[in-house]
């Protein structure tokens, strides 16, 4: 528990990417109107969850105005309300919203992170970020690892920055690397890997991601991870 609160801490004062730390500190101090009379967190966003977590889940990066402003992974936008409604419908969360950081929602057994910890213009980084924060992952997963049975990657970006990380944490992934698909798993030595579209609202909005095909994800990576 210390070791993972440590990295925590180390991961919110990261400056590696200047694009990065300038875009989400001015994000931080423009802010968007509706949350003008909020302090924003404006720095990296760690990993949430209990640090014996059995299935993690990988996403993007955090939200501008999510993330970027609660400093809580998915917490405060639309495709964290997708999520942990999920999440808390399988029995993976206390509560089916994520609205602040101290608005008491735990997770049973799950841990949310992302490969890259701040958040990016137009939701996009680059590679380059993406590799440059990879170090952070593969020490979260080494952490997680005494426990850790599942993994649910959201999205191709969140894919091809979980594999070579599981890779370096220690896992033996196959090669050539699994492609990306909405339903793929991929069976690792003690863990299987879950591909899963994106909660974005894109996918959700059309219809491409609805909440039962995020919910059947869900519910076997957690049937793996014996929750």
């Amino acid at each position: 528990m210390d070791a993972l609160a440590e990295l925590d801490r180390r991961i919110a004062g990261c400056r590696a990417c200047p694009r990065l730390v300038a875009w989400r500190e001015e994000v931080a101090r423009t802010k968007r109107a509706a949350f003008a009379d909020q302090t924003y967190w404006g720095r990296p966003v760690p990993g949430f969850g209990p640090p014996d977590a059995r299935l993690l889940i990988i996403g993007l990066a955090p939200a501008a105005h999510g993330g970027n402003r609660t400093g809580r992974m998915f917490t405060g936008d639309r495709s964290g309300d997708v999520l942990y409604q999920a999440l808390y419908d399988v029995g993976l969360a206390s509560q089916p919203t994520a609205v602040a950081a101290d608005d008491g929602l735990e997770l049973y057994g799950a841990r949310v992170t992302a490969p890259v910890h701040c958040a990016p213009p137009a939701n996009k980084p680059t590679p380059g970020e993406r590799d440059a924060c990879r170090p952070w992952l593969v020490r979260e997963l080494g952490l997680l690892r005494p426990t850790l049975r599942s993994v649910v990657v959201l999205g191709g970006f969140g894919w091809q920055a979980a594999l070579p990380a599981l890779a370096a944490a220690g896992w033996a992934v196959p090669r050539p690397r699994p492609a990306f698909g909405h339903g793929v798993r991929v069976p690792l030595d003690g863990l299987t890997v879950f591909g899963c579209f994106h909660v974005s609202q894109r996918n959700t909005f059309t219809g491409r991601l609805t909440p039962e095909m995020l919910r059947r994800v869900l519910r076997s990576a957690a049937q793996e991870a014996g929750l």
